[in-house]
């Protein structure tokens, strides 16, 4: 029994959705190493240039805005567990696609088409955990939820190192497997929906007159675009470095364990969402400082241990102050419209990254990304006062 309740710790009690949820969404994350290869994958497969490269994942971006919005009103509509199937068939669709594409704009079709269903998933996963969940066992819940998306990733980033010595496109492959393994489950196991919308019509919450939820966006875009930027800007930065492409997949199952080992031995629950958020930039700064002047693999690994801290105390505390703003029978929509943030940062980054890398190098990437999440740390008192209840 002891040793049951060490290895669930503060996630005993979650319901059998939560733990249904975690694990479909882990079979997918086993997959779910191509979007930091992509840049990669346009520009060695198909010879798109640093720009064009940068302008496609930009499109990419944009995409995802749509799809994310399409996926807080299915939601709240079509029910969860039926938007979730529908959003990870999407993408599988898509990513086969790209494997079997042979120029470039076919490549650049279906990555668009990735874009349009890639965020379809996310508001009905994250809404239906707070379905589940009281209040109080919500930042535990999404907790777990980040420890099993970073328990998959360590395999994950295995499964890249491994396949990036061969022909990239089966990054692609196995990642269109995992999406209709996980759609599979969920519309398996997965039999009911917590449905609000006879309590009050959806249609009678204006989401977008919140404006604590708008300003929670707009932090979290920053924030977003900061993450983005890793994702994007490190495959690109080893291979301008002249390090090996399996680096990334490397560190990438480094970054997991880091994250999995840390939500072991850290009790971070005791501290309210502002102070977990100022943490949290402070240690994703000081990664990101490293990283501007690492110059070996080894070195790398230590900027991704230290922002991989970063993100224990930043990513689910961004999803519990959403959640707690949204009415039940808008909880899909608020969660679509919060997440937003990442299709908003998908979009910039690109752009950010490309533009740093070629205007300053590194150094000035990883520098400015720094400043800025030491700016939003200095800032949590301030968004306190003003995400208060009315």
């Amino acid at each position: 029994m002891s040793a049951v309740a060490t290895l669930t710790g503060p996630w005993r009690g979650l319901s059998r959705t939560v733990w249904i949820l975690v694990v479909a969404r882990a079979v997918n994350r086993i997959g779910a190493f191509t979007l930091p290869f992509l840049g990669v994958v346009l520009t060695v497969e198909f010879g798109a240039s640093l720009g064009e490269t940068g302008l496609i994942l930009a499109v990419f971006g944009a995409a995802t805005i749509p799809s994310r919005l399409l996926g807080g009103q299915l939601a709240d509509r079509l029910g969860r567990r039926r938007t979730i199937v529908l959003g990870l068939t999407g993408c599988a669709i898509a990513q086969l696609w790209i494997a079997l594409s042979h120029t470039l704009w076919s490549a650049v079709l279906a990555t668009i088409l990735l874009g349009l269903a890639f965020e379809i998933y996310e508001p009905p996963s994250q809404a239906m955990i707070a379905d589940v969940t009281e209040p109080a066992g919500r930042p535990a819940a999404y907790g777990l939820y980040s420890a099993a998306l970073a328990a998959a990733g360590v395999l994950a980033g295995l499964l890249a190192a491994a396949l990036s010595h061969w022909d990239l496109r089966w990054l692609f492959v196995a990642d269109a497997i995992t999406c209709l393994s996980c759609a599979a489950l969920v519309a398996l196991v997965l039999r009911t929906d917590v449905q609000h919308a006879e309590e009050a019509p959806a249609a009678t919450v204006s989401v977008w007159r919140d404006r604590r939820l708008l300003l929670l966006l707009a932090g979290g875009t920053i924030f977003a675009t900061i993450y983005m930027q890793i994702i994007i800007g490190l495959p690109l930065t080893l291979l301008e470095q002249g390090l090996p492409k399996s680096g990334i997949g490397i560190i990438l199952a480094i970054s997991a364990i880091t994250l999995i080992a840390a939500q072991r031995l850290l009790r971070v629950q005791h501290l309210d969402d502002f102070q977990s958020i100022t943490i949290g930039y402070v240690l994703l700064a000081a990664g990101l400082v490293v990283c501007a002047v690492a110059g070996t693999l080894a070195v790398f690994v230590i900027a991704a241990i230290l922002w991989s801290l970063g993100d224990l105390f930043l990513l689910t505390r961004y999803l519990t102050q959403a959640s707690g703003l949204a009415p039940d029978q808008a909880r899909g929509r608020y969660l679509a419209v919060f997440g937003l943030s990442w299709g908003i940062a998908t979009t910039i980054a690109p752009l950010t990254v490309t533009q740093l890398l070629e205007n300053s190098g590194p150094t000035g990437l990883w520098l400015t990304s720094a400043a800025v999440a030491v700016a939003l740390a200095v800032l949590q008192p301030w968004f306190r006062k003003r995400l208060a209840p009315a």
